[in-house]
């Protein structure tokens, strides 16, 4: 993108945070690999791009981020270290997770098997457990915002807000293709909440069981007007339709995210064993 601060390699960000290599971002914010001189470490660093410096909504979700990461607190979401949004380069300091975006790991790989499929589940339901009982709605749950870690782990909170301040909402809020009814149309479809997190969980995992997107992306969004496709055959029915159960259209008809994992760890118990080829291990 134009809107860059043009730095490379070995460029400082900010006083101890040194450039590594870009590893993405939006339209709002250019994200770096960098190494944190205080905590003698590498770390993600994202800077407001120089177009958006002054654009109050950028900044409004920069102080978001901030103030919701800093009271949050799970394995499944990635940590804090760090921030200045008063300064002439605003930025957040981030846990730097070793591993891809799942959303680059489906366009390298396609769709993601089984056994790493369910354990993926597993985890994003603890983060969103923890998320619903903390009051918080991330809103804008999608393959990008998800790192494979171990465990994977939630990324982008610049939307994310408390569950009394979603459910109050008039404008659509989120990423089109993973966008809730309710956020879509709030008010008309229903009102945004954890729930809404749970439709894009289930957007989120059909894509990641099939390898494409449950709607197409034009026209916008589709989900509100067509059935999503269906998903391959090599999927489990039953995990087809626990998908397909996040996927309805009535918020208070989708699972929470504890009854999803507590039908999800069956099936991960049910995955054959691993086994060193020509050993056999007896207690």
């Amino acid at each position: 993108m134009s809107d860059s601060w043009g730095l490379a390699g070995g460029d400082t960000i900010a006083p101890g945070l040194t450039a590594v290599t870009a590893v993405g971002g939006g339209t709002v914010y250019e994200a770096w690999l960098a190494f944190d001189e205080r905590l003698y470490a590498p770390v993600v660093v994202k800077v407001v791009r120089p177009g958006q410096v002054e654009d109050e909504s950028a900044r409004t979700g920069l102080a978001r981020e901030v103030e919701m990461l800093s009271r949050l607190n799970h394995p499944g979401i990635a940590r804090l270290f760090a921030h200045d949004d008063a300064g002439p380069r605003p930025y957040l300091v981030l846990e730097n997770i070793d591993g891809p975006s799942l959303s680059s790991l489906i366009s390298s790989h396609g769709h993601v098997p089984l056994h790493q499929l369910l354990p993926l589940g597993l985890e994003l339901c603890s983060a969103l457990h923890y998320l619903r009982r903390a009051g918080v709605c991330h809103l804008d749950l999608k393959p990008s915002n998800i790192i494979m870690g171990a465990p994977a782990k939630l990324i982008d909170f610049s939307v994310a807000m408390d569950v009394k301040e979603a459910a109050d909402l008039d404008h659509p809020i989120g990423s089109d293709e993973y966008m809730a009814p309710e956020q879509c149309r709030p008010g008309d479809l229903g009102t945004i909440g954890h729930a809404s997190d749970m439709w894009a969980f289930g957007a989120t995992m059909f894509r990641a069981a099939a390898g494409f997107r449950a709607w197409d992306r034009e026209p916008r969004w589709a989900q509100l007007d067509t059935e999503p496709y269906d998903l391959p055959r090599f999927v489990p029915a039953e995990v087809a339709e626990l998908i397909g159960a996040c996927l309805v259209d009535d918020p208070g008809e989708r699972p929470a995210p504890d009854e999803v994992a507590a039908r999800l760890e069956p099936m991960l118990d049910r995955l054959p064993q691993a086994r060193l080829s020509g050993f056999k291990i007896t207690l």
